[in-house]
């Protein structure tokens, strides 16, 4: 789990070849292998994951799998000689054998182990993974407060990850396995601990850079050289042995610094280490690092404000959920295509939440490489912990294992003790002297401090009481499950939402189970809808609630009518409320310093809180926020008597001039004004503009004193520059439009795109086209759900999806204000 541990002198092998897996009852012994009914299995990999392999295990036809024993096994063919067996993680009570001798027992599926071994050729390595519902059944001390979303409290004792073991929420697979690689190492060149720290040194003569090492190196050493590489500039610095430790510091002047994509360049460095030993030389991978600042600002108290490099960050985005929820496996190229699908929508932040797993490197790879900070909690999530000295031992491992996986790293913005321990506690009614456990507040606080990296106790911390959004960072719910008006938003003076906005956001087809045909009411629908445990509620309820809103149409009534149309609005609605949460989060004078949608994907198919669906699709909702949370990007906010306020963002660090023009309709098509201003938005800030100064004489355009009849019923703004469209939104002083007209005007001409797999449509509308869907066998467009004005066009890219017939396509465009649509040909 150390940064160090690629070294080109010693030879690793990866064990993924061979391996079987076997299911047994509880209790099972090495004596009962020969009995079992073995079938192939990947590692790294779950038990859930080879039986879905097997097709003896799916989503529809669950079984207990925490009530199982669980074995695996492989031949290892080796040269002889001593040499390290590597265990990178097993879920979760396991035990290990190597020639039938006992050689690991592991209680803590977040820990990685490490066993010198002695191989001579041949040998089976055999693990098993006991059941977990035995352990949990042995009899402890009880909890001091309730956790509803748990079915066993007593899940608190065991370090393991809570998907799979939340039925409200996540889907019936626990993980249980050698979920991390599993390897063997030939060490000729011993590496003890390394720690690399980044430093950003600012002072008005200018920004340094500092990286501080200190090494464990092989006795034989002679002389241990610090490499930083950048665009062919390079850096060295030669360490020195003091007390038994290697020890140095390297100064690059003025750093191409790291920066949060939307706000610059998320420059990295490669940093590796030289040795000199034996008269030969190895090296040492590093990896790669930034030279940035960050800091937690907490202002009066309340506050909770990142700051990177001094710059204040609007700190956007989603709390993330492993690719594969059932083998907590991916590809290096799938963490690094779903963290640029977050930074192309304008997110600048992911939390990897402490109800998850912790996350492969290339996770942290792909959140450098594309400018995403990460809020990391560590794997501790709503319950009472236990004050247990074991306990507390096992956790003081795996705490530092991974604080040296992560050090150095220029995404991590700080580390979180937990997911709402604070505030379960609190809503359960415990006694405020147990807000705080000691676990979180000192112990594990003085090692994350220790390493220099920002700390925040509990994602929900601070104020009167734990969940208070005016305080610190909480989990904000007023629009969503709580059913509070769109204007909550601003209400709650929110300071940062460490999670929030949860909907149960439709898909397109493909992301649900049974595909176009399945229906909202459906068992399998159901099944899959995001609920708490024994709540007479759930996520679908929440999205009809705000679709009733918005629309003013009844869902129950829609979804017996026309279930096609109720799916279409559902997707816009959820889209809608979001975006217009952020609108209000992001305005200069809000005190809102950040927001994370729980979650970014989808756990499996279905309609699940995801911005994005269990496939990696983007979903109506997360085009919606992307128009709000882009670095460059226009709003509108009402702000009652006072009329309407325009606000332009703009992240980056150059100024922005531009132009902001302001066009009013009525009816869908007619303009009834227009005025255009110029606008000078000075770097990573923002600016608000009052609508009224658009115009020479008044215009109540918010509709707010009511002298007769709405003087507008659209309102669009549009962000250019030159002769380019930088960001566009719209106001409806009276609410969206809920009616459907015969014709709009829609029409669409496709056309060759830049690459083969690429085409390109442009959309043209005569009256105004409300949220415009494109449907594109074989293809996927790069926007969704958008508005067109009155007489204007979007042009849209299209790209293969996979597998695509040959030959011409017929696509057809949509508006949700619309009869009819326009069907066009892609060829």
């Amino acid at each position: 789990m150390n940064r160090g541990r690629c070294v080109e002198e010693n030879r690793r092998i990866a064990l993924v070849e061979g391996w079987q897996v076997a299911a047994a009852a509880v209790g099972s012994t090495l004596e009962h292998l020969e009995q079992l009914h073995w079938l192939p299995a990947t590692v790294p990999g779950t038990a859930a994951g080879a039986l879905r392999a097997a097709q003896a295990w799916s989503w529809d036809e669950p079984r207990k799998l925490d009530a199982e024993d669980f074995w695996w096994r492989a031949r290892i063919s080796a040269d002889a000689g001593p040499a390290i067996l590597g265990l990178d993680g097993i879920a979760t009570l396991a035990d290990v054998w190597l020639d039938g001798q006992h050689v690991l027992a592991s209680d803590n599926m977040f820990i990685a182990h490490e066993v010198p071994i002695e191989l001579r050729g041949e040998h089976e390595l055999v693990i098993r993974c006991r059941a977990l519902t035995a352990e949990l059944a042995i009899k402890r001390p009880r909890p001091r407060w309730r956790v509803p979303m748990l079915e066993h409290p007593q899940l608190r004792w065991i370090r393991t990850t809570l998907l799979g073991r939340t039925p409200g929420w996540s889907p019936p697979c626990p993980a249980i396995g050698p979920w991390r690689p599993v390897w063997i190492e030939y060490r000729s060149l011993q590496i003890g601990k390394i720690d690399l720290q980044s430093q950003l040194q600012r002072i008005e003569s200018g920004d340094t850079g500092i990286l501080n090492i200190s090494a464990a190196l092989d006795a034989r050493v002679d002389r241990a050289i610090l490499h930083i590489e950048r665009d062919g500039e390079r850096i060295e610095a030669s360490l020195e042995l003091r007390d038994g430790c290697w020890r140095g510091e390297a100064v690059v002047a003025s750093p191409q610094l790291w920066w949060p994509h939307t706000h610059g360049t998320p420059a990295l460095y490669t940093v590796s280490l030289q040795l000199l030993h034996d008269r030969r030389t190895s090296v040492v991978d590093l990896g790669k690092t930034g030279f940035r600042s960050i800091e937690i600002d907490r202002g009066d108290g309340d506050d909770f404000h990142v700051r990177v490099n001094g710059v204040s960050v609007f700190c956007r985005g989603a709390c993330w959920a492993p690719l594969d929820v059932v083998t907590l496996a991916a590809s290096a190229q799938a963490y690094r295509d779903a963290v640029a699908q977050v930074r192309d929508a304008g997110m600048n932040m992911l939390r990897v939440g402490g109800t998850m797993v912790y996350e492969d490197d290339a996770f942290y790879d792909a959140a450098d490489e594309h400018g995403v900070l990460v809020w990391q909690d560590l794997m501790f999530a709503n319950m009472d912990y236990p004050d247990d000295a074991a306990f507390n031992a096992s956790v003081t491992r795996e705490v530092d294992q991974q604080l040296a996986r992560w050090q150095a790293r220029a995404c991590l913005a700080l580390v979180c003790g937990n997911s709402e321990v604070e505030q379960q506690a609190a809503m359960a009614g415990a006694g405020r002297e147990r807000w705080a456990p000691p676990l979180f507040h000192y112990l594990i606080a003085a090692r994350v401090r220790a390493v220099g990296f920002e700390y925040a106790p509990s994602s929900t911390h601070g104020g009167a009481f734990p969940h208070a959004a005016n305080a610190g960072p909480a989990s904000y719910y007023g629009v969503g499950a709580y059913l509070r008006p769109l204007e909550d938003a601003r209400r709650a003076e929110v300071r940062f939402a460490s999670e929030c906005l949860a909907f149960a956001n439709i898909p397109l087809e493909s992301g649900l189970p049974g595909g176009a045909s399945l229906r909202v009411h459906h068992a399998l629908w159901k099944a899959r809808s995001p609920r708490d445990l024994g709540a007479g509620w759930d996520f679908d309820d929440v999205r009809d609630h705000y679709l009733e809103r918005l629309y003013r149409l009844d869902p129950t009534a829609l979804r017996y009518a026309d279930h096609d149309r109720y799916l279409a609005l559902g997707r816009a609605a959820t889209g809608e409320a979001m975006a217009q949460a952020f609108a209000e989060w992001r305005r200069a004078r809000s005190p809102t310093r950040g927001a994370l949608v729980w979650f970014l994907r989808d756990l499996w198919p279905g309609a699940g809180w995801g911005l994005v669906d269990a496939h990696g699709l983007a979903k109506p909702c997360l085009h919606a926020v992307r128009r709000v949370l882009s670095p460059i990007a226009i709003a509108i906010s009402d702000e009652g008597v006072n009329g309407l306020a325009l606000h332009v963002f703009n992240d980056p660090a150059a100024a922005l001039d531009a132009r902001v023009e302001l066009t009013l309709y009525r009816a869908g098509q007619i303009q009834v004004g227009h005025g255009a201003l110029d606008v000078s938005v000075p770097g990573h800030a923002s600016v608000e503009l009052a609508a009224t100064d658009f115009f020479e004489g008044f215009l109540d355009l918010s509709h707010a004193y009511r002298f007769g009849p709405a003087q507008t019923d659209m309102i669009h703004a549009t962000l250019i520059a030159g002769d380019r469209r930088l960001a566009e939104t719209f106001f409806f002083p009276v609410g969206l439009p809920a009616r459907r007209e015969i014709d709009v005007g829609l029409s669409a001409i496709a056309s060759a795109g830049r690459t083969p797999e690429e085409r390109v449509v442009t959309i043209n509308a005569r009256c105004f086209a409300q949220s415009v869907m494109l449907d594109v066998p074989g293809f996927i467009a790069d926007d969704a759900g958008f508005h067109i004005a009155p007489g204007d066009s979007r042009t849209l890219t299209l790209r293969a999806a996979g597998a695509r017939r040959e030959g011409r396509v017929n696509g057809a465009v949509t508006a949700l204000n619309a009869e009819s649509g326009a069907r066009f040909d892609v060829s």
